[in-house]
């Protein structure tokens, strides 16, 4: 997380300009997150098509943070792209039975998949695009995004542990606001020189969108839930 939280300060003056070792990075990340979104959707409908049991919060963190690892520590290789594409794969497959849940769960199921997602994608691009153009420095939110998403995550595990569902709902509105300033600022490192691992940068920016998604979900299915 510290790798992908480390901060590049370049003099404002640049602006938005792009080098072409930047706009490689950028190119690549792009390339490869629009592959592992879709093997992750696949995976997750195979999920859902075939009912796979959700496997728990212990085999659900052990093999996330376990691909993660192994990813970072194969990310200057090929073998990196390969783990990445197990990392998410994985996620896929283990939010497809969640997400039959809300369909079971909700008559409304769909547009509410429906919803999140769209939301998801609107925020994203219009965050990346943002990060584009905008001139202003956010480098200073890397400390804050670690610490913030590292309270969010142990509120996380403590909504889940003591079965706390308000708790869960204010743990998926952080994570929502902490997933929007993850992309913001993973972008604007790749577009001004501050991250140059395209593979790392991909890592970041899916976790980003699929926490963004995972909790737009949650907090859709509380407050436009119907039964």
């Amino acid at each position: 997380m510290n790798d992908q939280l480390r901060t590049t300060t370049l003099p404002r003056s640049q602006g938005v300009e792009m080098d072409e070792g930047a706009r490689k990075v950028l190119r690549n990340t792009w390339n490869l997150l629009a592959m592992t979104l879709l093997f992750s959707a696949f995976m997750g409908y195979v999920a859902m098509a075939n009912n796979w049991p959700y496997p728990g919060v212990l085999i659900t963190l052990v093999g996330y943070f376990g691909l993660l690892f192994l990813t970072m520590a194969l990310r200057n290789s090929a073998w990196g792209i390969l783990s990445v594409f197990a990392l998410t794969g994985f996620m896929g497959a283990t939010f497809g039975p969640i997400i039959n849940s809300y369909l079971t769960v909700f008559s409304n199921g769909h547009e509410l998949v429906i919803a999140a997602f769209g939301a998801t994608a609107v925020a994203f691009v219009g965050l990346s695009g943002f990060a584009l153009v905008t001139k202003r420095d956010f480098s200073f939110l890397g400390p804050f995004l670690f610490v913030g998403i590292l309270v969010a995550f142990m509120a996380g595990l403590a909504a889940i542990f003591l079965q706390m569902s308000a708790l869960g709902l204010a743990v998926s509105a952080m994570f929502a606001l902490l997933m929007c300033g993850l992309i913001l600022f993973q972008t604007q490192q790749i577009v001004r020189g501050g991250e140059r691992n395209y593979i790392m940068a991909t890592v970041t920016l899916f976790v980003s969108i699929y926490n963004l998604f995972s909790s737009l979900l949650h907090l859709f299915g509380f407050a436009f839930g119907e039964d």
